[in-house]
């Protein structure tokens, strides 16, 4: 029980912090060292009164999303652009929603043209073979499956794009979004991801491009 007490405490100390740097990191520490010396009472009383409030902020994107001019695309397509780390959505003719996203680290970008062929809510996660080898080697042990849920790194919702692997999906690691991150997948905080999915329709176009 104290060793999960422990663990919420860090999380939300970490959480009322924002987006981590070394700074708001070194003060988080600092945070979670003055929590763990008050009584428990008073730890599980913080936990109850900010569990709610960091996992609002967790969902949210440290980018902002806004309508944009944007040219040379039909209405409903979406147009992933890696080198921008930013996700187009076509609303109306020349204007587009740009959203934040996370996109694939070095040696895992990828460019193509797709459809989105399945749409989930709270995914669940099936690590590929290949990853949960590559993890492996680095110590680091993957589910062969995880439940979709707030914890899942695939976040609140999923589209899927044609017959690959890839997805553009949440994350319960907004700290991310605007970053080269990911095994290629396209990452977009929970906020994001479904606010887009509520306007996306099995059959849209997917554009993938640097």
């Amino acid at each position: 029980m104290r060793k999960s007490l422990i663990s919420a405490l860090a999380v939300l100390a970490v959480a009322a912090m924002g987006v981590p740097s070394s700074g708001t990191a070194a003060r988080a520490e600092i945070q979670l060292h003055e929590l763990l010396f008050k009584p428990k009472s008073e730890r599980e009383q913080y936990v109850r009164e900010n569990r709610k409030t960091s996992y609002r902020m967790s969902n949210k994107s440290p980018i902002r999303r806004k309508v944009i001019n944007f040219d040379g695309y039909s209405v409903g397509t979406i147009v992933i652009d890696t080198s921008d780390r930013r996700l187009y959505h076509v609303v109306k003719p020349g204007k587009a929603m740009a959203y934040g996203v996370g996109v694939g680290r070095e040696g895992f970008t990828w460019t193509g043209k797709h459809r989105v062929t399945r749409k989930a809510e709270w995914p669940g996660w099936t690590p590929p073979a290949q990853m949960r080898a590559r993890e492996r080697a680095k110590g680091r042990i993957l589910p062969a499956y995880m439940e979709g849920g707030p914890n899942n790194p695939l976040g609140a919702r999923a589209m899927y794009i044609g017959s690959t692997l890839y997805r553009i999906h949440g994350t319960n690691q907004p700290w991310t979004i605007g970053q080269a991150m990911s095994s290629g997948c396209i990452r977009m905080a929970n906020d994001d991801v479904t606010h887009l999915y509520n306007q996306v329709k099995i059959g849209t176009p997917v554009v993938v491009r640097r």
